[in-house]
């Protein structure tokens, strides 16, 4: 495994929040971090059908655009009745046309389910893969997933997505019930950023 030595990173994403949550992480290591958007890079096409291997397009034509080394995620709710689904597709099954409905990915994800009948518990997972890619090819992956069932109805307004049908193994509620600092806790992301810590030592 490859250690991070370079003090300026390029994160591939256009959402703030996760912008700030890896400038804490690199921050703690003495690593400055730079977004896409500070860079106006446009966002590549996520042609791939896993999220390892769309978080990798994201990575490369980062580290293409810019020469940074760079970091990518994708990330995504699959549920095992559906073959996997949404998966990839976690956030188009949201698309509207006018912004993004999670309220509305949320129904279609139980719609389909009681359309096979699927038993219960309809088992799902939370993945995130990140990639990590240096200018000369080099790549590291790390995946966090968060293994749970998808429940019906939505329970709880914290979190953002699907969490309100997510309640994970082990726990009673769902992940919108959840305050941000517990769901930090045992996250599929917050499992990805921990194997990432690796490459910061």
């Amino acid at each position: 495994m490859r250690k991070l030595t370079e003090k300026r990173v390029l994160v591939a994403t256009h959402n703030a929040g996760k912008l700030e949550e890896m400038r804490a992480l690199f921050g703690a290591y003495g690593v400055e971090v730079v977004g896409a958007a500070e860079m106006s890079l446009p966002e590549p096409a996520e042609t791939e059908d896993s999220f390892l291997g769309n978080a990798r397009i994201k990575a490369r034509a980062a580290v293409e655009a810019t020469g940074l080394p760079a970091l990518a995620d994708d990330s995504g709710i699959s549920v095992d009745a559906l073959g996997g689904a949404p998966g990839v597709y976690t956030a188009d099954w949201a698309e509207t046309g006018d912004g993004r409905d999670f309220g509305m990915a949320m129904e279609r994800t139980w719609r389909e389910l009681e359309a096979i009948d699927a038993p219960s518990p309809r088992r799902a997972q939370f993945r995130c893969t990140l990639v990590m890619a240096w200018p000369d090819g080099h790549e590291e992956a790390f995946e966090g997933v968060l293994p749970g069932q998808v429940v019906w109805p939505p329970r709880g307004r914290e979190g953002h997505g699907y969490d309100p049908i997510f309640q994970p193994d082990g726990h009673k509620e769902t992940l919108g019930t959840m305050t941000p600092a517990q769901k930090n806790e045992i996250s599929h992301r917050a499992m990805a950023f921990e194997k990432l810590r690796r490459i910061l030592a």
